[in-house]
């Protein structure tokens, strides 16, 4: 299990759409000129702009942190689901939609190099299900109104700013049978997460699991693997957070249900707790010495597309380490080829899936390299479609049905670019693909 704490915070800063004129509102303005702005504001004006903003910040003040971290990955079912959540500031919405990728074309051809391997097409299709959305945040929501009028009648002996953790959601979509809950996490202590984290699948129900980096996990209780869904996660002060200073910023639950009869007095039916959880973007921005880091989609025949994170662990040095400098007697393509040698082509690769299937869970790797450098090297493909590509030594992960009985088996990663890769999984003589998807291409509302 790896924590860490100390990568960059990257924050998001939403947009609205650009007016027919493409005049810039404030909020699409850079954070660094917003600062500049306000500082020629007087205390009297800095006072009127934020009651401006208010309204605005009563309404969303415990779900900004959805927008900031982005992307979201749960323990729904061994299949799992990735959402991606977004601020749409023409509405006042805070909404997270299902990522989905489809393949545009199915199929194979025998490969050049040896016909016996066959190497499937893979050209995904990716994007958001917005006709179904997992979170929703209306400011004019009849709670967030009801907020909006207690705090403005807030008195001395009377606490501002109400500490909710459980948050109803209602969807703006009409013919959406479900009722959902928004529901804060507390994160688990070191010695919960000691008392609780197995070490082996399910983990002890401990969401994300340990091959995921993360500063924060909580209990998990996916319904298909745990049994039904238990309340104690979000009615125990042991789970529940009781005041902000309880909450985590990088997990929280959903709890959704479908009411028969009328609200209030009916009774719930295919009730569920799907737990979610972040990843710090450090661990899936590239480098130009990490360039495969990310989140890419990848090809699972049966199962469809599956979402992964490629993460590459930073390289231990010893003692400080020169950064490589071009000698004057390099060409640039020597010097290129020396940084490859030094700085790229070195340490592990590890592919975890975000999103599963019924073989192979979501939270699981899909496939490792252990060594990027000589130690895994294999060779450098002589022809087409992979012509120049580096080809190192991986393992496949694979299991029957319910993950059981799992194992890794040689394989072969082929590094073609930055942006994609190929998996030739040996013994079953197929090549399958993996691309990198472009998440932010999806944070601003069209």
């Amino acid at each position: 299990m790896t924590d860490n704490t100390n990568g960059p915070d990257y924050g998001y800063a939403s947009t609205s759409s650009p007016t027919p004129l493409s005049f810039l509102g404030l909020l699409e303005l850079p954070t660094e000129l917003i600062d500049t702005i306000l500082s020629y504001l007087t205390p009297l004006e800095l006072v009127q702009l934020s009651l401006t903003w208010r309204e605005l910040f009563v309404a969303h003040n415990q779900y900004w942190f959805l927008t900031k971290y982005k992307l979201w990955f749960c323990d729904r079912s061994l299949a799992g689901q990735i959402i991606l959540a977004r601020y749409d500031g023409r509405r006042g919405c805070i909404e997270g939609y299902q990522l989905l990728a489809t393949r545009s074309r199915d199929g194979s051809e025998p490969w050049i190099a040896d016909p016996t391997v066959h190497v499937h097409y893979f050209e995904p299709t990716v994007k958001l299900h917005l006709d179904k959305p997992i979170l929703q945040f209306n400011v004019d929501s009849l709670e967030n109104l009801m907020r909006i009028s207690l705090s403005s009648r807030e008195t001395a002996t009377r606490p501002a700013r109400r500490f909710f953790p459980e948050h109803p959601m209602r969807y703006s979509h009409g013919a959406d049978p479900r009722f959902s809950t928004f529901v804060l996490a507390k994160p688990l202590d070191e010695r919960d997460l000691a008392d609780h984290m197995d070490e082996w699948f399910p983990y002890g129900l401990v969401w994300p699991p340990p091959t995921i980096p993360a500063a924060h996990r909580v209990l998990g209780h996916p319904a298909d693997i745990a049994g039904g869904p238990t309340h104690e996660l979000i009615s125990s002060p042991r789970w529940r957070p009781i005041d902000r200073s309880e909450v985590s910023n990088l997990t929280f639950r959903v709890r959704q249900w479908i009411e028969l009869g009328p609200p209030t007095v009916g009774f719930h039916i295919g009730e569920e707790i799907v737990t979610y959880s972040t990843i710090d973007p450090y661990f899936y921005t590239p480098t130009p010495e990490r360039p495969w880091r990310g989140i890419w989609v990848g090809d699972y025949s049966v199962h469809g597309c599956e979402f992964l994170l490629i993460n590459q662990p930073d390289v231990q040095e010893e003692g400080y380490q020169e950064p490589l400098v071009k000698l004057e007697s390099e060409s640039d393509e020597e010097f290129h080829a020396r940084f490859l040698a030094k700085k790229v082509h070195r340490g592990r690769l590890e592919a975890i899936k975000l999103t599963g299937d019924p073989n192979v869970p979501r939270g699981e790797y899909t496939f490792l390299a252990e060594d990027l450098g000589e130690d895994g090297f294999v060779g450098i493909a002589q022809g087409p479609p992979f012509q120049g590509a580096r080809i190192v030594e991986s393992q496949g992960h694979i299991a029957g049905a319910g993950f059981t009985n799992d194992k890794y088996i040689k394989s072969q990663l082929i590094l073609i670019s930055h942006d994609r890769l190929a998996q030739y999984w040996v013994n079953f003589g197929h090549i399958s693909f993996f691309e990198r998807v472009d998440i932010d291409q999806f944070l601003v509302p069209s």
